[in-house]
């Protein structure tokens, strides 16, 4: 598929990331007006709301967005997203009258972006090989990298949907319990060994009671965000065992701020990697379900210039989102429309390619380079930045930035108390 031309300003340049094939969906808002759904073309935003309210917009079920969140029309399934893409197509197509709809478009450089849809629970999984073999590798050595279940399931546990934010929120450098391998005992201390995790999160639109399909799965997902799964290193450490991640991975998962569209994926979708170990059958592969989206991360220090620290591939995940969501449901668990499902560490076969600093420094033994400085773990006034586009043909499919950045901790929360072990 070339590039589908539109009649908006912007909308056709070849390097932009929000063409008419894109149109993901976001929340915006401008000075002194509340939030509202829109989508992004070109260098605007399409009010989808008041472009809904005029009556230009008529969808079966009608009205979807008089909540600043896109979960009602996530909720009406995969017919009604469908409609929804062909009639704004129609609208903001090359050729097609504009005065219906050309006094609700508005510049994005005015724009306020903030979560796209109601977060109802968050799971983080583990579907990188090069992620989880090399972090096997630095703490269980290379032969028993990957632990015995990784190849026939895709391992995950439940986060935090409340600390979930949007692009461009800053947050503090958590606190937590921390144990060196010499230390006798835990000490109370901020971390020390803070890093991130490049992922894509998949969304869940229609909900579902009982185990479903990957195929079924796959028709559930309404759309996709870049995800930087934050972590606590050191937190991590001393929690997991047995249970794995609690308070390491609880202060905070950023998103981008726009939705993109199963629909807009749809061209670029690629078959699996090479199974060493097959599938037991309900999660075996009916088709290609992963995709072909660049990815990179970028580090800007306090007052320094960016350095792009890593670029890889989501074509890199082992298992893809349907097969997470069909595993995730395989007890019974029901999902929700606006649960969220984080990919894992998307990682490369190089060093170049590695989705986390514990990788790229590798636990701290090969600091990299920023900006005239070095990094193992992220330091306070630390920004990272994830990027993330699909190529096609005169055209590119771009996610928007998914930025956080990182603050001096708190004061400790618990002064006055006496922190230390009782040993």
């Amino acid at each position: 598929m070339g590039l589908i031309r539109s009649w908006v300003a912007g909308a056709n340049r070849p390097e932009g990331p929000f063409p008419l094939n894109n149109l993901p969906c976001g929340v915006f808002s401008t000075e002194g007006t509340a939030p509202r759904c829109g989508v992004a073309i070109g260098d605007h935003v399409l009010d989808v709301a008041a472009v809904e309210a005029s009556g230009h917009l008529p969808l079966p079920g009608d009205p979807y967005f008089t909540a600043p969140a896109w979960n009602a029309l996530m909720a009406a399934g995969p017919s009604v997203w469908a409609e929804l893409r062909a009639r704004l197509t129609a609208l903001l197509a090359e050729g097609a009258d504009p005065t219906a709809v050309i006094s609700h478009l508005v510049p994005l450089a005015g724009t306020r972006l903030h979560l796209p849809f109601r977060i109802a629970e968050f799971t983080d999984f583990y579907a990188g090989r090069h992620h989880a073999e090399n972090v096997g590798t630095m703490f269980r050595g290379a032969e028993q990298a990957l632990p015995p279940n990784w190849l026939h399931i895709p391992i995950g546990y439940n986060g935090r949907a409340s600390s979930v934010v949007v692009s461009g929120t800053p947050f503090r450098r958590p606190w937590g319990q921390i144990k060196g391998p010499g230390d006798s005992a835990p000490r109370f201390a901020p971390s020390a060994c803070f890093d991130i995790e490049l992922e894509l999160g998949a969304i869940v639109g229609t909900p579902s009671q009982g185990p479903v399909t990957v195929a079924e799965a796959e028709a559930m997902i309404f759309g996709y965000v870049l995800l930087n799964d934050w972590s606590a290193r050191d937190i991590q450490a001393w929690e997991y065992q047995p249970l794995g991640p609690f308070q390491s991975k609880a202060t905070a998962t950023t998103i981008s701020p726009w939705i993109v569209t199963s629909a807009a994926l749809q061209p670029f979708r690629i078959p699996a990697p090479p199974r060493e170990l097959p599938l037991l059958p309900h999660l075996r592969d009916p088709g290609p379900l992963h995709h072909d989206i660049a990815l990179e991360v970028a580090l800007t220090p306090a007052n320094g210039r960016e350095t792009v620290i890593s670029r890889t591939n989501a074509r890199q995940l082992y298992y893809s989102a349907a097969q997470q969501l069909a595993h995730h449901s395989t007890s019974g668990c029901p999902m929700t429309t606006g649960d969220l499902l984080g990919s894992g560490t998307i990682s490369g076969p190089t060093k170049d390619s590695r989705g986390s600093l514990l990788e790229l420094s590798w636990g701290g033994a090969d600091p990299i380079a920023v900006d005239g400085c070095i990094r193992s773990f992220l330091e306070d006034g630390d920004t990272v930045v994830l990027r993330g586009e699909c190529l096609g043909d005169g055209y590119r499919v771009g996610f928007g930035e998914c930025n956080g950045t990182v603050l001096p901790a708190l004061e400790n929360p618990f002064h006055g108390i006496n922190c230390a072990a009782e040993v």
